[in-house]
């Protein structure tokens, strides 16, 4: 599951990072904090000679909808080359949703009210990117919207501690591969939607400020506890109920 996310790092990292042209920067310059649901996110797709930067409404309108109700804001990636919402746009339509962290909010046990939100990094990379799918809805009258989804996966063993699933975190090396139109075969594309490994990502606890959708700021993702390693979870946490805080974890 994903829900909520950031991406405020430098323009020039994420520029690098991605492989985008100079005139990307602008679309890049924005610092965001606490990107929600319906809100524009910052996307790569392919070019004709190279990547480009877009925006997308999170929140991803089937094309053959008769309304713009409420978008899907996640595809399961076992059933998102079947599903009628999601085939088109998995064959035709992928992009990279860059992020440098995403929120995940966990149930604090008996006894306490309110859920916990955890914000999650990787280590070994400022920067990464979310497996996107996107569509192009046109109304009645003739307004067209373009929507995005992010693709998840089963939990690897760090974010089972707070839920069953995880959004889908491409390597570098599946960049291309996932951003090439030509490509729609189903049995290239499906390998590369896998959990990311639980030791090269961390987490820790930020206040309930970010339950906010209006705040944006760095406050959303200021640590209050200590940090969870993925490299410390010698074994799975099958036994951990998903959403649930173990008793092992940090509590602010």
């Amino acid at each position: 599951m994903c829900g909520r996310f950031s991406l405020a790092v430098a323009p020039e990292v994420l520029m690098q990072h991605f492989g985008l042209p100079a005139a990307a920067q602008e679309r890049a310059a924005v610092p965001r904090y606490n990107i929600a649901p319906s809100q524009p996110v910052l996307a790569v797709v392919a070019g004709s000679l190279q990547r480009k930067a877009t925006h997308f409404r999170w929140g991803l309108i089937p094309a053959w909808s008769q309304a713009a109700k409420a978008g899907l804001i996640n595809a399961r990636s076992e059933t998102v080359a079947e599903k009628p919402s999601f085939r088109e746009a998995f064959r035709r339509r992928r992009c990279l949703i860059p992020a440098d962290g995403f929120y995940e909010w966990a149930d604090q046990g008996t006894g306490k009210k309110g859920r916990q939100p955890y914000w999650f990094h990787l280590l070994d990379r400022p920067v990464f990117a979310f497996a996107g799918i996107w569509e192009r809805w046109r109304s009645p009258e003739g307004v067209e919207v373009e929507t995005c989804a992010i693709l998840n996966t089963a939990a690897n063993r760090l974010m089972q501690l707070f839920h069953e699933r995880m959004p889908v975190i491409l390597t570098e090396n599946d960049y291309d591969l996932w951003l090439d139109p030509q490509v729609q075969d189903p049995k290239l594309l499906l390998p590369l939607l896998r959990p990311y490994p639980a030791e090269a990502m961390a987490a820790y606890p930020v206040s309930t400020y970010v339950n906010n959708p209006r705040h944006e700021d760095p406050a959303c993702r200021a640590p209050i506890g200590e940090a969870v390693q993925g490299s410390s979870l010698s074994e799975p946490a099958g036994s951990a109920s998903p959403a649930v805080v173990p008793a092992s974890l940090p509590i602010p």
